[in-house]
């Protein structure tokens, strides 16, 4: 039996989806909305936020978004996948879970993209303190994270 978790059905087709959709992504602010996409189609994730009513338009106009510069790296620094994914095992891992789920996937976002995430989720109408309580989540993640935009 392997050590790492295995993933989830939801976790792998979210993945398999983040990974076509990151590579377009200019800036973190992109990534961090194409996550929020992303985990909004999937598990239960998805349904927590589809149930907290964020939909895939955002609730501010685009010049309120606080779009950062094209020039910006990506958070990922070109990999915003493999990234998030490293997160999210050893989040996994951390929790002693047989598979990989999509709220790891979440913790991760939150971890990697930090305020960016945050900024995100607020301008489609909810935050990370409200969406991690209707999972039932707790820790530093769901407190605030660790990460920002481009901090490994």
């Amino acid at each position: 039996m392997s050590s790492q978790p295995q993933l989830a059905s939801d976790a792998a087709i979210a993945l398999g989806i983040a990974s076509t959709a990151m590579p377009f992504a200019r800036t973190p602010a992109d990534e961090a909305e194409r996550w929020l996409r992303v985990l909004r189609l999937n598990g239960q994730v998805g349904q927590a936020l589809q149930d907290l009513g964020v939909s895939e338009e955002s609730l501010a106009p685009e010049d309120a978004r606080g779009e950062r510069d094209a020039a910006v790296a990506p958070a990922g620094a070109g990999d915003a996948v493999a990234l998030v994914t490293e997160r999210a095992v050893r989040i996994a891992a951390g929790r002693h879970a047989p598979a990989l789920a999509t709220t790891d996937l979440l913790m991760a976002v939150i971890d990697v993209y930090g305020e960016e995430f945050e900024r995100v989720l607020r301008v489609h109408g909810t935050d990370r303190r409200e969406l991690c309580r209707r999972l039932g989540l707790s820790g530093t993640a769901a407190e605030g994270g660790r990460g920002a935009a481009g901090e490994p």
